[in-house]
């Protein structure tokens, strides 16, 4: 149901956070894309290369086989930006079999333009880095082993081209171009690849962290949650007993006489049944009388209704109160919104009780909420971590509460809150929900659908 909060078991909060964590860590997905980049990167370089030697320097290279090999590692690459187009969970073996792919088209590659005495050899020194960087430990320490056997193969395996290595020549020597030209480009490579990668590693650590940091509020919740539907049925039974007594004063004849008495008992019955609500929306938001929790509405009677409430059972001076959505349309609200704005309004007005200003409006597909006062403001600490529990102003043991559920209700339904302190005084808290979330379809739409 829109607008509802659902009390999790710990285990199943626990266990959903866990899951979230495993399928939403991003680094993975972008260290594969890495990877492909870097690929294009290597098929670009073999194609200047391939034609670059040949042409250039007139070395015969077997240009076919070249080219074929080239071609398994472009049908590979295209493949693999196919597979890891759309964002999804990478694990370490893909990685490592992307790797692996690499390596078997490089040995290819240079069996057949020199083997051992390629320059270009070095590159297999890229690859067992970036199998340190992105893969676990055992799967590097493979990695290490199949380039160490691939380079002794070559050595051992002389190729169709054999080339002259005489490092005598100094600078005119192709062995030592060539030798300069590999190590730029593994530091270059490294370098720009590298960065990315731990890059891509702190945005995945701080996602992993955020999606704890929720989990953990979502169990301070339940813990909440359970001790107030424990308070809440305890607090019944006195309440029902007070509500007995008062209709019996009301009744008896020496008090039925007094009208300054009668006066204070329909206060007190009035204050009593305030409470009696309170304590019914608590057990309506644990879970609780599922059937009355939802009323269907429309936005503006509900925040119309809301505000008289409010207005009439608080000792607010002057209150401002600016509806300015224009177009109704029809939505479901339970006791937790509400409780959720009135927690808001409450706050508001325990720190500025002259003055509060509330405004609605509509933009768009969504519902926005202005609460207004013009109180000592928030502190920079809060505003920095808006929304944690115990982070209050009022200097209160256990204080900040009532912001952290508004809050976790705002995330719950898709919506934001964000406040900031006014230049003239005073705070504002803007809480933003989505239309879609709380918008009552018509039931053409479901005989429509």
């Amino acid at each position: 149901m829109p607008g509802r909060i659902e009390i999790l078991p710990n285990r199943e909060v626990l266990e959903r956070g866990a899951v979230a964590a495993e399928m939403e860590h991003p680094a993975g997905h972008q260290n594969m894309k890495l990877l492909i980049q870097l690929r294009w990167l290597a098929v670009i370089g073999q194609i200047s290369t391939i034609f670059g030697v040949g042409v250039g320097l007139g070395i015969a290279l077997p240009v076919p086989y070249m080219l074929e090999v080239l071609s398994c590692l472009i049908a590979f690459n295209l493949a693999s930006l196919l597979r890891w187009h759309e964002r999804q969970p990478v694990s370490n073996t893909a990685l490592f079999l992307a790797l692996l792919v690499d390596v078997t088209v490089l040995t290819a590659q240079l069996y057949l333009s020199g083997g051992i005495s390629n320059p270009f050899a070095f590159l297999y020194l890229l690859q067992v880095i970036l199998s340190a960087v992105l893969l676990e430990v055992w799967s590097t320490w493979i990695m290490v082993a199949i380039t160490s056997l691939c380079l002794a193969g070559l050595a051992l395996l002389p190729g169709p081209l054999i080339l002259p290595i005489d490092p005598e020549r100094g600078f005119s020597s192709l062995y030592v171009q060539g030798l300069l030209i590999c190590f730029i480009l593994n530091a270059a490579l490294l370098v720009v690849f590298i960065t990315r990668i731990n890059r891509n590693q702190r945005a995945g650590d701080a996602k992993v962290a955020d999606l704890r940091q929720r989990a953990a509020e979502e169990e301070h919740i339940i813990r909440m949650g359970l001790l107030a539907s424990g308070a809440a049925h305890e607090l019944g039974t006195p309440l029902a007993t007070l509500s007995v007594i008062l209709g019996d004063w009301r009744r008896m004849p020496e008090l039925s006489k007094n009208s300054e008495l009668l006066e204070e008992i329909t206060e007190m019955q009035a204050q009593l049944q305030r409470c009696k609500s309170i304590v019914s929306g608590i057990l309506l938001s644990a879970g609780e009388a599922r059937g009355e929790s939802s009323v269907k509405t429309t936005i503006n009677t509900f925040l119309n209704d809301l505000v008289d409430e409010w207005r009439t059972s608080r000792p607010i001076q002057d209150f401002e109160y600016d509806n300015r959505i224009e177009h109704d349309v029809p939505v479901v609200f339970d006791s937790t919104l509400k409780q959720t704005i009135c927690n808001v309004l409450d706050n508001a007005l325990e720190a500025s009780p002259d003055w509060l200003r509330f405004e609605a409006t509509r933009e768009a597909d969504a519902l926005h909420l202005v609460i207004t006062d013009a109180g000592p403001g928030f502190e920079p600490s809060m505003l920095t971590h808006l929304g944690k529990p115990y982070q209050s102003s009022k200097g209160k043991p256990g204080g900040g509460l009532g912001l952290f559920l508004v809050v976790n209700v705002a995330r719950t339904l898709g919506g934001t809150v964000t406040a900031r302190n006014r230049v003239q005084g005073g705070a504002v808290v803007h809480l933003a929900l989505p239309l879609a979330a709380i918008k009552l379809e018509r039931e053409s739409d479901h005989h429509a659908g």
